[in-house]
């Protein structure tokens, strides 16, 4: 690479050169939430060390195109995790996210007529049913493991899937 003062002056002229500008543009385009400092120091950054690997064309583009990339980056991941830790919050209220005991017992009570209308299928009905639905294995790879053809289960599934569905409707379920 070239001299030191070189890339110094390189930097100075093609980079830095544009922070305020870059900062500005920043603020408009993204109204709070990010530490912008932190956007246009990392741009900066990255930019002389893209340099630092070859050439770079148009340095004032790349810089505001990562500053950009960096920023959307930063909100997305803010909208998905919060970063404040849990001491800084007042008050906080924990919410528990879990069913009612009424529901949980509702719930349970479904999962058993579901297990049941199941058990009450023939054996083969059953077979293919259960690995259809509930493994999600596909029709050739259960046609393969029960030796029969992909057409036998596609006709299990159906039959299976209307027996246990004429099963549950005798308890109000869909």
């Amino acid at each position: 690479m070239e001299h030191e003062s070189e890339a110094s002056d390189w930097y100075a002229d093609e980079v830095h050169a544009h922070r305020e500008t870059l900062h500005r543009w920043l603020q408009g385009k993204f109204s709070g939430g990010i530490d912008l400092d932190d956007i246009v120091q990392e741009a900066m950054t990255r930019v002389w060390n893209a340099r630092l690997q070859g050439a770079v064309e148009s340095p004032k583009a790349l810089l505001f195109t990562v500053a950009h990339n960096l920023a959307l980056d930063r909100l997305r991941r803010e909208r998905i995790v919060s970063f404040e830790p849990i001491t800084e919050t007042a008050n906080s209220t924990v919410y528990e996210d879990s069913p009612s005991p009424a529901e949980a017992a509702a719930h349970q009570q479904e999962l058993n007529l579901l297990t049941q209308a199941i058990q009450s299928l023939p054996n083969r009905c059953r077979q293919v049913l259960t690995l259809r639905k509930i493994y999600g294995l596909p029709q050739k790879e259960i046609a393969k493991q029960l030796g029969i053809s992909e057409n036998t289960v596609e006709v299990q599934v159906a039959i299976g899937m209307r027996r246990c569905a004429a099963f549950l409707s005798r308890f109000n379920l869909p």
